[in-house]
């Protein structure tokens, strides 16, 4: 078997440390060899070797910079690694070379959103309604990008488009959720918290009981702050449907 499609084939039953011993023979051989700093950048990639996997992926983008497959691994690589509008850079440099592919385009509005460029990623992200309106990615990047510009009435048509094309898909519910919040309309977002809180789990629901707590202190009376400070006793009305926002 070639040493690269032996590298291939480590690297898909995710062997890390075959893939990373067989490039360092390679690359000691032939250095220049670019196909093989993207195998291992993409393995040091999984194990969290994210400084070292973004310099191999480097090395292969310098190699050869026409291949779209690198530039992705660059953009992935960054995002890991948190640089954010490093990362945003690369897909858009991705989709102006082919700005039919929307996948790239919704990346970038994605990490243009992580890097708090949240104007940027709403232009990126009407670049993919326009591209497709029946995208319910699409309309749900625009809705979350407009929800950091502050654009109350812009992300609640957002994101209700998404969920006329995405019915039940938690992440558009909060997203609509959140919208409503921003437009005064609290009651339906309350709601809508509440619903989703026993229905999504970890990192999900700890995020929703927190919009619910903050939302429901807003609108609490004396007897709703009692209820507020003891965490379990929130979850337990909140879950019993005993506290509500009108």
């Amino acid at each position: 078997m070639e040493p690269l499609a032996s590298v291939q084939e480590a690297l898909g039953r995710a062997d890390h440390e075959e893939v990373l011993r067989l490039t360092d023979a390679i690359l000691a051989e032939r250095p220049g060899d670019d196909a093989a700093h993207e195998l291992r950048a993409r393995s040091l990639l999984a194990v969290g070797r994210v400084e070292e996997a973004e310099r191999h992926a480097a090395d292969a983008v310098r190699l050869d910079p026409d291949e779209i497959r690198y530039r992705e691994l660059m953009a992935e690589v960054l995002s890991a690694g948190g640089a954010h509008r490093d990362a945003a850079a690369e897909y858009a440099r991705l989709a102006r070379n082919d700005p039919r592919q929307q996948a790239w385009i919704l990346a970038e509005a994605g990490q243009r959103l992580d890097a708090d460029q949240a104007g940027r990623a709403a232009e990126a992200a009407r670049r993919a309604v326009r591209l497709n309106p029946a995208d319910g990615e699409a309309q749900l990047a625009l809705a979350r990008a407009l929800l950091g510009t502050g654009d109350a009435a812009g992300a609640v048509q957002a994101a209700t488009a998404a969920a006329e094309l995405r019915p039940g898909d938690p992440r558009v519910r909060e997203t609509l959720a959140d919208a409503r919040w921003l437009s005064g309309r609290d009651a339906a977002a309350f709601a809508e918290f509440r619903s989703l809180a026993f229905e999504v789990r970890g990192v999900d629901r700890d995020r929703v009981l927190a919009k619910a707590r903050s939302l429901y202190g807003q609108h609490a009376s004396w007897a709703g702050r009692v209820v507020l400070a003891v965490p379990g006793l929130f979850r337990l009305a909140l879950e019993r449907g005993w506290i509500a926002v009108r």
